[in-house]
This record gives C-alpha cells, structure tokens and sequence, in this order.
C-alpha cells in the first residue's frame, strides 16, 4: 500500500499530463514538483494554532477559520451551503429564499466600472486586495488603530456626526496621501465618520449585496438555537477578503462597546449607527432626499411618513444581526470539532509538509535529490514555455507579465508565474530575494535562519504580518540557490518542511508553500528578467481568493524589487 500511496501523492508527476491544453504526457522521468505532502503526514494541534486564539467559551479541539487550508475551507464552503440551505427551506417563507443561485453566475452578470482614478473610498475590497495586499486599504486601518488609541472614550463614537467639510477633506488626503497618511490633530467625530462613510461607499455591501439578505432573514425566521449555526454557515460563504474585513471591524467595534460606560456606545447603539452601512437593505425607493445629512447612507433611503412592517422588520433584523456579529464574534471564526470531524479531509486538503528528512523518500531520494530536481524542472520550464498557461492582465502594473497555470494533480490552488525586468545584474537581484525580503516584502516582521545545511542551501523561517486581529502568517521553507548556470542565471528553490528547531513564532498560524522558484537571467546592459513561480497557501483563505488575488500580490512583490533598484538608480550625473 505504500508505494500505491506515494505514486498517488506524486506532486512530481508530468504537469502535462493535467494540463488544459491536453499535451502529449511526457516520459516518466521529467519531474515536476508542484507540492510535496504525502499521505498520513501529521503533526499535533499545538503546531496549528495557539491556545491564545481560540475564543472566550470555545470548546477545546475547535480552530479558527484564519488556520485551516484553502482545501479545507473549500470543503467547509460546501457543507456550510448544505447546512444553510436546509435551514432557510425549513424556516423561511418561500419568496426569501432563492437559493438556486450560484455565486460565479451572480458575478458576471456585473460591468465592471473603471476604478482608475479612485484608491480607497468607493472601491471594492477585491481591487484594494489586489492593489495593497490586504482588504482594506492601509489608511483606513490606521484609521480604527488611531481611534483605539485616542478616541474609545469619546461620549457618542459613530452616533454623532462629524463636520461635513473636515470629514470631505479627511477623504481627499486619505485618497492623496494613502498609508502614509497621519490622524494627529483630528476631531475623533470626523475619522468616526469618514471609516463609516468608508464602508457606506463600499461597491459591494461589506455583508454583500446578496449575502445580506441571507443575514437578514435569519434574524427574522430561523430558532434562535439555531442561529449560531447559521451565521457560521453565511460568514463561510463571504467572499474571503469582505469576511476578513468584517473580522476586523467586529473587533474594534467589540473594543469600542467595551468602553461603553464613558463612551456610551454599547454594542446595541454601535448596531444601529452601522447596519445601514455594512448591510444592502432593500427599502422603498425615496420620495424625497433632499435633506440628506453627512452621515447619511445611500443604501438606507429616507421614506415619507411611517416606515411599512417590511421595512421595520429588516431594519430590525439588521440590528440584531449586527448586534449579535459584535458580541459573539470570537466564537463565530471558530470552527467546532464537530464540524472539522463531519468533513473527512483528505491528506490533500490538510497540505501538511513533510519534515526534512522525509522530502523526496517516495521516489528514493533525499532533499538533495528533490532541490536537484525542482531545478531541472524550473529550467525546462522556462525553456520548453510549456502549453497550459493561461495569460492574465496585471492591471496594476504593465511591466509585469502574469499568468496562471492549473497544476491537476489534485490540490485546488494554481501555479502562478510573474516576470519581469529589473535594472539589476542577477547576482545583486539574488541578494534581494534572499537576503532582503524586507525591502520588497512590507509585512515582514521577523526572518530567521533555522539550519544551514549546505553552502547555498538552508531552512528559512520568516513571519508576515496580517490584517488585525488576524494571526501572522508563518513560514518554514526549505530554500537553496545556485549561481553556476550558463550564461550567468540564478536560480532560487523553495519549499515548506517541518522542522523540530522551526516552531510557529508570534503566535502565528503556519502557511504553506507549496512551492516557490526564481529564474533569474541577464538580459544586456546590466539589467536582468527575474520570472517567479508561485504556489502559496497562506491558510484562512479559499481557492476563489488565490484565484483573483495572489497573482496580482505576487506582480507587487516583483513590481516593490524593480523599484528598489530604480531607486538606487536615480541621482545626480556622474561628471564626464
């Protein structure tokens, strides 16, 4: 059985033999390693995730959503729908339901605007995502970081309204000046109002224009025994990077409720000052809007005379459901025991890397044998430009060429490929990668070297920041380097172990990577095209996230290298 098992694990077999352009497979000998997990790998729940992050009243055994693999949350996605589903047949009235719909269809049906000339307000999460790296923009997180610091004890937070024009310049300099942007010296109201008006401007309601009504409805009609569940099952099928900025929002709104006792802002106050904005509520067009303050939301419409029971009922569904967001909030990005049980994840789905001294066992080699062989591939791969690739446009940066590829050999993430050209020799562009991630990579917060087992090859381990209060992203890769090829190119190899001197740091949660290569080649006066493979789970996030967002993430990563040179580049004329 276990030469049967290690066969069907092969990362390693022909990518071509799964490709979409239905190439001829190639011989058995060519290796392609796209993941090196294998079946019956495992490693205790410590290693998972920390006690820390489990939420107050959690049962022991449960996990936080940020830790679990986009397999794993790919199953959960499909249980959660089944689950949901049947809760809203059983309890809600007919005409609430439509659950025939299937989220891709719903997304195509939009036109996409031009959001080329707005940065932050009024742009979908998406866009910021895949501009920044992270669901809302850096401005706006300093924005509720100078709150907590300064303002929680302000007497109605959120509840009254700031100054129209202060608050319609605060808007102008977060659109002009963007992270580097400094609160010092504003009125607590006006920053209070512009995050508000941040998430009222959303294209795409923070709950989702569809999935509020979902919300919504289980406020009105499911048990309350039952909603806990509920909710889960809805927070599941967010789209990862809206789920994540809610987790962020709840949290400080969480702290602000905290304060209540100077603030007056309990989590009830704090829910109606923000449903209209983090909910598409579906109200009786205006007859009049004329007297619409600062603060006042587009997506809740001022109605002439008393509002109908339809509109007090969703109001107040609203209300609760934010409500119940705020204070239950830890426990709602936990996953039970129950539930993780009920999924029989496969050894491909929990993408466990295998420790050092067991990469490239299955096909009788040691990780000198699986290095030497991630090389050979990475170099045909970039000779042969094999057929399955799948071109996409970087809008962010159009010196950066990007493209996707689909792997088939089981595991649901994509390779992903970035190049581009940098005014750098290769040597010195090997350096950067290797030695100076903190220079391209602006969520390092720490790196540290765990084993030097050759002269180019080591066990690095590096933490990167998330978005608060999501847990750090931790990484143990084994990486090796050689710059002995013809023509003077450099090659980076990397990919995740285990290793017993590598424990997760910062209370973090241990991302994967699947793989990782560099191929960096001179290409005349001094410059250099530096082409990256990617394969990276981060954890807490689904395929569809990978799918839309890490190739542009990885484009900034090559896009923040070139820079770093053209900066170096740039000063006075040397004098002839």
């Amino acid at each position: 059985m276990g030469s049967q098992d290690s066969s069907s694990t092969l990362a390693s077999q022909p990518e071509s033999e799964h490709d979409e352009g239905g190439s001829t497979p190639r011989h058995k000998a060519v290796v392609v390693r796209w993941h090196s997990f294998q079946r019956g790998s495992a490693r205790p729940d410590s290693y998972l995730f920390r006690t820390g992050e489990r939420g107050r009243g959690t049962a022991q055994g449960s996990r936080p959503m940020a830790s679990l693999s986009c397999g794993q949350l790919l199953v959960l996605r499909k249980l959660a729908l089944l689950k949901l589903t049947a809760f809203m047949e059983r309890y809600c009235p007919t005409h609430r339901t439509g659950w025939n719909w299937e989220l891709p269809k719903f997304i195509r049906k939009i036109k996409t605007p031009d959001y080329k000339d707005k940065t932050v307000f009024g742009v979908p999460l998406l866009l910021s995502l895949q501009r920044n790296g992270q669901a809302l923009p850096k401005c706006i997180q300093a924005a509720l970081r100078w709150l907590r610091v300064n303002s929680l004890d302000q007497v109605g937070l959120f509840r009254k309204s700031g100054v129209r024009s202060r608050i319609q310049k605060l808007k102008l300099m977060t659109e002009m000046q963007g992270e580097t942007i400094s609160f010092e010296g504003q009125q607590a109201y006006d920053v209070a109002d512009m995050v508000k008006q941040y998430f009222r401007e959303l294209p795409e309601a923070l709950l989702t224009n569809k999935l509020s009504e979902t919300f919504i409805a289980i406020f009105q009609h499911v048990p309350n025994n039952l909603r806990a569940e509920a909710v889960q099952c809805v927070l599941l099928l967010l789209p990862d990077e809206h789920r994540e900025a809610l987790q962020t929002l709840l949290e400080f709104l969480c702290q602000v409720s905290a304060r209540s006792a100077a603030n007056q802002m309990t989590a009830s106050n704090l829910a109606v000052c923000l449903a209209p904005s983090v909910f598409h509520l579906h109200h009786p067009p205006s007859s009049s809007s004329s007297s619409r303050s600062s603060s006042a939301s587009p997506r809740r419409r001022k109605t002439v005379g008393v509002p109908d029971q339809r509109e007090l009922g969703e109001n107040r569904a609203a209300h609760d459901c934010l409500l119940y967001l705020i204070k239950e909030h830890k426990d709602l990005f936990m996953v039970s025991e129950e539930t993780l049980a009920q999924c029989h994840f496969n050894y491909m789905e929990e993408s466990i890397p295998v420790a050092l001294e067991e990469l490239g066992a299955e096909f009788q080699q040691d990780w000198r044998g699986y290095l030497y062989a991630c090389t050979t591939a990475l170099l045909k791969e970039a000779r042969e430009k094999s057929r399955g690739w799948v071109n996409m446009p970087c809008t962010t940066d159009q010196q950066v060429e990007m493209a996707y590829k689909k792997v088939g050999d089981g595991h649901p993430l994509r390779l992903w490929r970035v190049s581009t050209e940098v005014e750098a020799p290769p040597q010195e562009l090997l350096q950067r990668v290797l030695r100076e991630r903190h220079v391209w990579d602006y969520s390092l917060l720490k790196w540290r070297i765990v084993a030097r087992l050759d002269s180019q090859v080591e066990v690095f381990q590096y933490v990167c920041a998330s978005m608060a209060p999501l847990p750090a992203k931790d990484f143990c890769v084994l990486r090796s380097w050689r710059t002995d090829l013809p023509k003077g190119a450099c090659v980076i190899v990397e990919t995740s172990v285990e290793h017993p001197d590598g424990p997760v740091m910062l209370s973090g949660v241990r991302g994967i990577v699947l793989a990782s290569r560099y191929l960096i080649e001179p290409c005349g006066s001094g410059k250099s095209r530096i082409m990256h493979l990617s394969r990276v789970d981060t954890k807490g996030r689904t395929p569809e996230w990978y799918n839309k967002s890490y190739g542009h993430i990885c484009a900034l990563y090559l896009t923040r290298i070139r820079g770093s040179f053209k900066h170096n580049t740039e000063g006075p004329e040397s004098k002839v």
